[in-house]
């Protein structure tokens, strides 16, 4: 893992086997908006929405969720997001942090509960609410 992430507009990922929860900071990294996740449709396809994306938002950076073991071991889904940061990176020029994520998803849900949303809304929500802490933790 790299240092703090700091300068232009940043995207968070948390990378999931069904969704891709997407966040992003304002240009000066102070605040950190969640976005609609993405439903991942193959990495292909998913890059190439990022990177529209990313365009849109004018986004210079990436910083993907790296979803470790809670010993900090890394397990099958850590190794599955290393690999699709890379095809990002490769596919996008656009250089990818990988962060630890351990616990964001809790903390998420958490959230939404404490919020008063109910359990149907909350798979939406939950998966950019993660990569909105986990880029909040970055920056």
């Amino acid at each position: 893992m790299e240092d703090k992430v700091t300068g232009e507009r940043v995207l968070g990922l948390d990378y999931g086997s069904h969704r891709i929860g997407v966040a992003v900071s304002d240009p000066l990294g102070l605040t950190v908006q969640p976005l609609p996740p993405i439903r991942r449709e193959g990495d292909k396809k998913d890059i190439a929405v990022l990177a529209r994306l990313a365009s849109e938002k004018g986004v210079t950076s990436v910083v993907l969720g790296l979803p470790l073991l809670l010993n900090g071991d890394e397990g099958p889904a850590a190794v599955r997001a290393r690999t699709f940061g890379e095809r990002l990176r490769a596919e996008t020029s656009l250089p990818v942090t990988m962060w630890d994520e351990r616990l964001t998803s809790v903390q998420s849900e958490r959230h939404l509960i404490a919020s008063g949303v109910r359990r149907e809304a909350r798979k939406g929500i939950r998966d950019s609410l993660s990569a909105m802490f986990l880029l909040q933790s970055a920056l």
